[in-house]
């Protein structure tokens, strides 16, 4: 059954920096939300498209042809198979739309990579 959640709030009480949050499911996708400050690593999704929509602050993303900076209420799309980095300043509130198997830092493995079992664990803990 479909519940509603409020991504904002709900990003705004997480207490762990690039550790997103499962909050809904669609069809084959994920809608997650995370906190953020610093960066992240250079990755890349090779079979998925990664979107990611700033709910509060601003948030840079290098790539490797480009880099966009993403302000409150933008959105912007990953394409599969782009390297990419994302960069927070200051502390921002992001919610991403990724397919299932998606993996957080693609087959870079680092401390702040987390498991799709992590990213499902409920809210406050």
């Amino acid at each position: 059954m479909s519940e509603v959640v409020s991504p904002k709030p709900i990003a705004a009480s997480l207490t762990e920096l690039w550790s997103p949050r499962v909050v809904a499911e669609l069809d084959d996708s994920y809608v997650k939300v995370a906190k953020v400050h610093g960066t992240l690593a250079w990755h890349s999704h090779e079979d998925e498209d990664e979107l990611f929509h700033v709910l509060t602050g601003s948030l840079t993303i290098e790539m490797e042809a480009r880099t966009v900076v993403l302000r409150e209420g933008d959105v912007f799309v990953v394409p599969k198979g782009v390297r990419h980095n994302p960069i927070a300043e200051h502390e921002c509130h992001i919610m991403l739309i990724e397919r299932k198997t998606t993996l957080h830092t693609g087959t870079e493995v680092t401390d702040r990579t987390r498991s799709v079992s992590e990213q499902l664990r409920p809210i406050g803990e």
